[in-house]
């Protein structure tokens, strides 16, 4: 049995402040750029909405097409409807995420069931393999309840929203798993002043964003409004501070493979990207 080793930060990527849809205001957590240095393998990007201005989300994400990849919407806070040209239908509200297997080829609409209060939450678009860019399209709509909520011996809780996850000597899995990927996402908050231990597979990249309170590892606060990309390792240890904390884990297995993306579409190659272009310009989506 090898000496298990401690994660620690070993870069930071600062969030940008950006719109998308038709006007909806976030911080871009990840892939702020083409750059594979703004992304995390697997993941392609994540957007972060916090607001209770309904001017900054009101207009919402009207109908768009994706292919190539899968997103991930885990609702804090807030009531959103998403429709597809595939007929699905789902509420989400606070604390259900939305999977949606994008593949070959769908055209939603994320638009929010508000008009007032606070919306807050993330959308992570994790990308497929090679030969998953392509299969049927597909989707998941996960109430909250559906969601394992772990309490660890130190206090806090943690909200397992993808993947595996084995604390205290108990393993939780979440209804939704990527065999090729390996996501493990988790929305994770000790108890103010204590220590939570989480075992991540030495092999797979791993970051944590940082969106309430104060969490550190390693001695080392989480800087506001940036993505923590871990090093190598078998665990990671959060604190949080006096006040508490809360932090997004966001882990997985990279794929190696080419990313050529043009907007909503994320393939390998350009010549795969200009399909996609003739395909949804033809109506061939439908």
């Amino acid at each position: 049995m090898h000496n298990l080793k401690q994660r620690a930060i070993t870069r930071i990527i600062p969030a940008i402040a950006t719109q998308d849809g038709a006007g909806v205001k976030l911080k871009r957590a990840l892939g702020q750029s083409q750059s594979a240095d703004s992304r995390l393998d697997p993941y392609l990007m994540m957007d972060v909405f916090f607001s209770d201005n309904p001017d900054d989300y009101i207009a919402g994400f009207p109908s768009h097409p994706h292919r190539g990849f899968e997103t991930i919407t885990y609702m804090l806070e807030g009531h959103m409807l998403h429709q597809d040209h595939l007929g699905n239908k789902g509420d989400l509200k606070t604390g259900g995420i939305q999977w949606m297997t994008a593949g070959r080829g769908v055209i939603h609409s994320e638009m929010p069931q508000q008009t007032d209060g606070q919306m807050r939450g993330f959308q992570i678009w994790l990308n497929l393999p090679r030969e998953e860019k392509m299969k049927p399209a597909s989707y998941q709509n996960i109430g909250a309840a559906q969601l394992p909520v772990i309490r660890p011996a130190g206090g806090g809780r943690i909200v397992l929203i993808a993947g595996s996850l084995t604390i205290d000597g108990e393993t939780y899995s979440s209804p939704v798993q990527a065999k090729q990927t390996q996501p493990l996402i988790a929305d994770i908050a000790p108890e103010p002043g204590s220590e939570v231990r989480l075992p991540i597979v030495n092999g797979l990249n791993a970051m944590l964003y940082g969106f309430e309170g104060e969490i550190s590892v390693n001695g080392q606060v989480l800087p506001p409004d940036s993505s923590a990309v871990l090093g190598d390792g078998d665990f990671v240890t959060l604190k949080a501070g006096p006040e508490g904390g809360r932090a997004m884990l966001l882990a997985g297995k990279p794929l190696h493979e080419p990313v050529v993306q043009y907007g909503p579409f994320v393939m390998n190659t350009a010549e795969e990207i200009r399909q996609a272009i003739d395909d949804y310009t033809a109506g061939r989506f439908i």
